[in-house]
């Protein structure tokens, strides 16, 4: 018996799945849509062809009126189809009521146009069918209450009725095969539909590319903002407690220092609330955040000042013009330098560092030295993992075309970065 199940299980799943119903309203939808363009083409053709009819069936019958009245139903429709938001709105019912959709937008209008025809013209047939069959089924359902049996007429048409049954009690069978009938047939119907769905509603290849295109450079986006943060406010937080833990220690000795130290400490974290608020904004997007100058190397001072100011012993070397330093190369380098300086306070606090800048046409070198921790002679290692920090410098030096090296020695840490350009004339 078991292998009988699965046939009848197929048989009988439109009778009792929801996608059934749903595309049934889907269906019936796209009908009741088609009434006003119908009404509309057939007051027009009527006025165009028979502006004044005797009788009714004298106007009807006239084949020219049929004509003109798909003629203009159908322009009508295409120029619905062309309005963009037609699009959005069938898009948005097709993955309501048939099946998911990509939702990356496309710009095909030839697409909407069949799509729309197709809806409203399987959505006028659904209804059509839908009123025809239902009816029917009632009219056989009584037909054994029936104390006089005769054909039912709608309009011009005599339909089915109880008036040809051999015996009424046909009726009600013969009204489950009609009501059977319409369910399969508005099952299969909706399963076209919702197979041609993907192909006229959902995105072309260029559409997709174009939207993995502005997701990649989305990602780019996040990740540089990623990148800023980490930079900025790692340094912002390796300089506050520094110099919170100078101003704890130097408070009762030397209280002017202390103080210094504590207006820096405010100083630094208005800076990286500002930053922070401003990346914020940028990933929210939807209020314009106004966007400050990135620092470069022309503030380089003031990060090497900052340094200063947590009690560390920073000498600075700088040679050349840095002003000459193209301005993404020179934005970069300053990140580096700012997380170069952040690892050296993290991992050897209070130890005195070295920052040399060498600049000449076409090439830059930053390099920035730090002491190995008094407790350890031995190779300073990095993590496994590189460190984030490290990286990050790694990654912004590849990006701009430089390279970054970290060499530990036996009493020092050097990170060295070296960028070339060509000169503009």
């Amino acid at each position: 018996m078991r292998h009988l199940t699965t046939p009848l299980t197929r048989t009988l799943h439109p009778l009792v799945s929801a996608h059934t119903y749903q595309r049934w309203a889907y269906l019936i939808i796209g009908g009741a849509l088609l009434i006003p363009y119908l009404m509309a083409a057939l007051v027009l053709s009527t006025l165009l062809t028979s502006p004044n009819p005797t009788t009714a069936a004298q106007a009807t019958a006239d084949p020219t009126l049929w004509a003109l009245t798909l003629l203009i139903g159908t322009t009508l429709i295409t120029a619905t189809a062309l309005i963009t938001a037609t699009r959005t709105g069938q898009l948005h019912l097709a993955r309501a009521l048939l099946t998911p959709l990509d939702p990356t937008p496309t710009t095909s209008r030839w697409r909407t146009t069949v799509w729309l025809h197709l809806h409203l013209t399987l959505g006028m047939a659904a209804c059509l069918a839908t009123m025809v069959a239902l009816t029917e089924a009632a009219l056989l359902a009584i037909a054994p209450l029936a104390p006089q049996p005769h054909p039912i007429a709608q309009g011009p048409f005599t339909l089915f009725g109880y008036g040809h049954l051999t015996h009424p009690l046909w009726g009600p069978p013969l009204a489950l095969t009609w009501v059977l009938a319409l369910i399969y047939t508005i099952a299969l119907t909706g399963h076209l539909l919702t197979k041609a769905a993907p192909h006229l509603l959902g995105p072309t290849p260029t559409d997709r590319l174009a939207a993995a295109h502005t997701h990649a450079h989305r990602l780019a986006e996040r990740n540089r903002l990623a990148r800023e943060l980490h930079d900025s406010l790692g340094h912002a937080l390796s300089v506050v407690t520094l110099q919170a833990a100078t101003a704890a220690r130097l408070i009762d000795t030397n209280p002017d220092f202390a103080r210094q130290a504590l207006t820096h400490i405010a100083d630094t974290a208005r800076t990286a609330t500002a930053d922070l608020d401003h990346a914020l904004g940028l990933l929210r997007q939807d209020t314009p955040t106004p966007t400050a100058p990135p620092p470069d190397l022309g503030d380089l001072t003031h990060l090497t000042q900052a340094t200063q100011h947590t009690g560390t012993d920073l000498t600075c070397h700088i040679h050349g013009d840095a002003t000459r330093v193209p301005a993404l190369l020179s934005r970069e380098t300053y990140r580096i330098a700012q997380e170069a300086l952040t690892n050296a306070l993290r991992h050897a606090p209070h130890q005195p560092l070295t920052l040399t800048l060498h600049t000449t046409p076409g090439q830059l070198t930053l390099t920035i030295t730090n002491p190995l921790p008094p407790r350890t002679t031995k190779p300073h290692r990095r993590r496994r993992t590189g460190g984030r920090g490290i990286q990050g410098m790694q990654e912004r030096a590849h990006l701009i075309g430089g390279t970054l090296t970290t060499r530990p020695t036996t009493t020092h840490f050097h990170t060295t970065l070296h960028l070339t350009w060509k000169e503009t004339p």
